[in-house]
């Protein structure tokens, strides 16, 4: 027979009440709903039991849709905006405020420019909290206000040859440092390493933010940087919201970098960023590079900005090749003078072997089944598919049947080949891909580098020789003047002392003149010209919008009748959609800047009903560096 269990009572499950706080006893709040149509504020209240931790900034946990979500703290209130039952929150994550008023009126600018939600442009700004951090912490973050009794406005420094730029950047922050903390914002890690051991070298202390730190010191750095009164903060694009104690200055080096733009959405960049901040803060700002962008250009010549330089004179040749050879036959002389003191850079527009495979007798250019070009990886390799990798052992020209070979496009391996032939007494260094070398010694050697993979040596090398320079100014996107001068500049600027510049290009371009003064301001006024009689971005803003194909024609249909409805204004311009592979498609819209605004809202609501109807996100980017 079963023996009867114990009689056990059912326990009774009483809710937790907490009394609301007295004084303010709401918080507005951004919530990380997920959602793009759900980017609002909204209110909750709050414990008394938290109310001396619930301050703007700090994370909160609250209940929305069913779930508990993380969400910053705006302000606290005295009437919630909406009447009714108001959820409480739920706990408080962090007790350390980790944005202030500024930051996030800056993130809130940032979110309305770009057409996104201030929790895409949060992911980038606030790193993700680390609960040992915030359990070890020994130093409180005081409330900031904007720093007084400090220079400001807005200059764009180039920088001057010779000289290692990442020690000017350190010594302009020195200097700076006399008024309160710096921000230096790079593009990327190298660059952060390289500012960061010259303040070593130079005795300046510094504090790192970058992706390149562990999750919890990146995460301390940044509570550090907020709590600071008179450091050097450097750190990435996403160090441009860090709202740094006692901010009196922020540099920006390499101001041309495309590493300045945000990959992810919305796809914001540092200097507009920046311009945002100085509407709400007070401070100086440097934008610094060797020749400054296109749109800094606009404002150097609308007086927004000043352009401060240094004059100075370079020795520069060019030589011109007539007969296709890589280095031209008077160019041979100076590079065996330069060799006997020291070394020689040579800069190469392209990795690989031979990028480009034509035709030798008709200059037909060589593609696979798929449509792709063919190239050639090695010497005596055969040819193959740039994209689906396929084989061409038996290659023979579809059009004139011929099977003799041309490489149009020279890559650094193969022009390792032609030089070592023309110069076999000296040592090749290459540089480039994942073999990159960041110093090189001062002796007699030949280094090959790509462009952004040039190493340094101290002193500078002798000469400096920039080979197929036509082709770097020929490349189809808007940007390709823009960096062809930058790497022009900078390359020219790693000569020593005394060293010379030697251009595979005709003496008749206007950049062997430029580098002679060091002062590009001739070539960017004529294209700035050009831009404003056509008109293209600096002059318009630029809208990109890429999604799924299928849709895009009623999309882009559906924006031309908006336009013809003057729901936008007439003067957008449309082009696409344009088809990009792998099920996606694109338009681009140009509009006067004056009516930005309004497109981006218009924009903005496309993507909010999108949402509603739970279709695919379109991918949106304003301005963005390249289209």
């Amino acid at each position: 027979m079963q023996t009867q269990g114990r009689l056990r009572l059912k326990s009774q499950v009483i809710a937790r009440t907490h009394s609301v706080a007295l004084n303010l006893p709401f918080a507005r709040v951004w919530v990380d709903t997920g959602v793009f149509h759900l980017d609002g504020t909204y209110d909750y209240s709050v414990p008394e039991q938290f109310t001396a931790q619930v301050n703007t900034g700090v994370r909160v946990q609250v209940p929305f849709n069913g779930r508990e979500v993380e969400a910053i703290v705006l302000e606290r209130v005295e009437v919630a905006a909406v009447s009714g039952a108001i959820k409480s929150i739920s706990k408080v994550l962090s007790i350390y405020p980790v944005a202030t008023k500024g930051s996030l009126a800056l993130i809130e600018r940032v979110a309305k420019k770009w057409g996104s939600s201030p929790f895409d442009i949060i992911r980038s700004a606030i790193p993700s909290r680390v609960a040992s951090v915030d359990k070890g912490l020994s130093f409180s973050i005081p409330s900031q206000d904007a720093s007084a009794n400090q220079p400001t406005g807005t200059s764009f420094i180039a920088f001057i040859p010779h000289l290692d730029p990442s020690e000017q950047i350190v010594t302009l922050a020195r200097e700076a440092l006399t008024h309160g903390s710096v921000l230096v914002i790079a593009p990327d890690e190298s660059d952060i390493d390289e500012i960061s051991q010259s303040a070593k070298r130079l005795g300046v202390e510094c504090i790192r933010l970058d992706s390149s730190l562990a999750r919890a010191q990146r995460y301390s750095n940044f509570l550090k940087a907020m709590s600071a009164d008179g450091v050097l903060v450097i750190g990435a694009r996403g160090a441009v919201f860090t709202p740094v104690g006692k901010l009196a200055t922020v540099i920006v080096y390499k101001e041309s970098s495309h590493e300045l733009y945000e990959i992810r959405n919305p796809g914001w960049n540092v200097r507009d960023v920046l311009l945002e901040r100085k509407e709400i803060e007070e401070f100086q700002l440097y934008l610094c590079g060797y020749v400054p962008t296109l749109e800094t250009s606009v404002l150097i010549e609308e007086k927004k900005i000043k352009f401060l330089t240094q004059p100075a004179r370079l020795t520069v040749k060019a030589f011109a090749s007539d007969d296709g050879t890589l280095l031209p036959g008077r160019i041979f002389t100076d590079i065996r003078k330069a060799l006997a003191q020291g070394p020689v850079l040579f800069v190469v527009a392209r990795k690989g072997y031979g990028n480009a495979l034509l035709c030798a007798h008709c200059k037909n250019i060589a593609t696979c089944t798929c449509g792709a070009r063919l190239v050639v990886g090695s010497k005596g390799a055969d040819a193959s598919c740039s994209i689906c990798l396929s084989q061409f052992p038996d290659w023979r020209c579809t059009w004139c049947n011929h099977d003799k070979k041309y490489l149009a496009g020279r890559g650094i391996e193969r022009a390792a080949e032609e030089i070592s032939r023309a110069f076999p007494q000296a040592p090749i260094i290459l540089s480039y891909g994942d073999v990159i070398k960041r110093q090189v010694e001062r002796k007699s050697s030949i280094v090959l580098a790509t462009p952004g993979a040039v190493p340094k040596v101290t002193g500078g090398y002798c000469a400096v020789v920039i080979l197929e320079g036509i082709k770097l100014f020929s490349h189809p996107d808007l940007r390709a003047q823009e960096r062809a001068r930058e790497l022009f500049f900078e390359t020219a600027a790693m000569t020593g002392v005394g060293g010379a510049v030697l251009l595979c290009i005709d003496d008749s371009h206007p950049i062997v003149s430029s580098l002679m003064r060091w002062n590009p301001s001739l070539m960017i006024q004529r294209e700035l010209e050009e831009r404003l009689e056509i008109p293209l971005p600096p002059f318009v803003t630029s809208f990109v919008v890429t999604g799924p194909t299928q849709e895009f024609s009623l999309i882009a249909r559906g924006i031309q009748k908006a336009i013809e409805e003057n729901r936008i204004p007439s003067s957008v311009r449309l082009f696409g959609p344009l088809d990009m592979g792998k099920s996606k498609a694109k338009i681009v819209l140009y509009c006067p800047k004056q009516d930005a605004s309004v497109v981006t809202g218009f924009m903005h609501e496309l993507q909010r009903r999108r949402s509603v109807a739970q279709k695919e996100y379109l991918a949106l980017r304003i301005d963005p560096y390249t289209l």
